[in-house]
C-alpha cells in the first residue's frame, strides 16, 4: 500500500497535468476560434489560410448558392457531423501547429467518401441510375469526375 505522501504527491502530480492539459485546449480552442467551427458558417472554413483558396473558389462555384461547407463535408445527422468535425478539428490543428501539411489541402479517404455520400444525397434522382450500373464490381464516384464542382473545378 503506498504510504499517504506518496499518494498526495501522485495525486497533486494528476492535478496540474490535467489542469495543463485543460488551460493549453482551453486556449487553444479560443486562439483557433474554435467556436466559429460550430456553425454552418463557410468563412469559419477559411479561418486557416490554407482553406482560402477552397473558400475563394467555392464562392465563384456552382453550389455557391445552394450549399455550405457541412452540407459537402459532414455527415447529414448531427452526431455523426460533430464527430467528424471534431476529428479534423484535432488532426487540422495537430497538423497545422506542427506545419506539415500539403499544399494545396488534400481530401482524406474518410472525408472523401463522406462527400461522396452528400453528392448521392443531394443528387438522388439523378444520379440513382448511374449508382446502379455495374463496372465489374466498383461503384461509380461522383466526385472521381466531378470533383472541381464544389469548389470552382479547382
Amino acid at each position: 500500500m503506498p504510504r499517504p505522501k506518496a499518494r498526495d504527491a501522485a495525486v497533486l502530480l494528476l492535478a496540474v497535468f490535467l489542469g495543463l492539459a485543460v488551460g493549453v485546449g482551453i486556449f487553444t480552442f479560443v486562439y483557433a476560434h474554435g467556436a466559429s467551427y460550430l456553425t454552418n458558417d463557410p468563412a469559419a472554413c477559411a479561418n486557416c489560410h490554407v482553406m482560402n483558396e477552397e473558400y475563394g473558389a467555392w464562392m465563384k462555384g456552382p453550389h455557391h448558392a445552394v450549399a455550405v461547407c457541412n452540407d459537402c463535408h459532414t455527415p447529414h445527422n448531427v452526431v455523426a457531423k460533430y464527430a467528424i468535425k471534431a476529428r479534423n478539428g484535432f488532426w487540422h490543428s495537430y497538423y497545422f501547429t506542427r506545419g506539415k501539411f500539403p499544399e494545396p489541402i488534400r481530401i482524406t479517404s474518410l472525408n472523401r467518401r463522406v462527400t461522396e455520400q452528400a453528392c448521392r444525397r443531394c443528387h438522388a434522382d439523378m444520379v440513382q441510375a448511374l449508382l446502379a450500373t455495374d463496372r465489374g464490381g466498383e461503384e461509380l464516384s461522383c466526385i472521381r469526375c466531378h470533383g472541381g464542382v464544389g469548389h470552382a473545378n479547382r
